[in-house]
């Protein structure tokens, strides 16, 4: 349950995966461990981001579309994406997301949020034990702990992506 819920909550580079797949039917499977889609495009020259619209929208477009065609947009119906207009061949495509952590196992006792932040290991399992043990009232120090745990590992990955630089901003020159 700890796993599940800092799956949910951290979001950090570590946990970027790409998948690649042929795409020659309207809906295609998402990889089992996908948490939240980052990009997805069809490869080629040149590369061609697929817009994600929400599935109503893609019925509406589904509609506008007569035959099939080269696919434009995206959406997540249950575990898969549907992909409007249906393609009327094979495209080679490629899926950038954010992937649930690696569980611990035997076979795996370890993973790089362990080894980065066993803290935040740590306090998850506390939360997710104390209403089991009859110890409610450790539940908000716990929670309060796993809290700045995630946010410090989000908040350090945020940097990370966009640097120390200042942002400066440049006026267009007139053509």
């Amino acid at each position: 349950m700890a796993e599940a819920q800092i799956s949910r909550d951290v979001r950090d580079r570590r946990m970027v995966k790409r998948a690649t797949a042929e795409i020659d039917t309207e809906y295609s499977q998402i990889p089992a461990d996908w948490q939240e889609t980052i990009r997805f495009e069809l490869l080629g020259t040149p590369v061609a981001p697929l817009s994600f619209i929400s599935p109503s929208k893609a019925s509406e477009k589904k509609a506008q579309f007569v035959g099939s065609g080269k696919p434009q947009y995206f959406t997540l119906i249950g575990s898969g994406i549907q992909v409007v207009p249906a393609p009327d061949d094979t495209y080679q495509s490629e899926l950038t997301y954010y992937a649930k952590i690696d569980a611990l196992s035997d076979a795996s006792p370890t993973n790089w949020l362990l080894t980065y932040a066993p803290d935040v290991y740590l306090y998850a399992c506390l939360l997710q034990a104390s209403p089991y043990l009859d110890n409610d009232e450790r539940m908000a120090t716990w929670s309060a702990l796993y809290q700045r745990g995630v946010d410090g590992i989000n908040l350090l990955d945020e940097r990370a992506s966009t640097g120390s630089a200042k942002l400066s901003m440049r006026a267009k020159p007139m053509a």
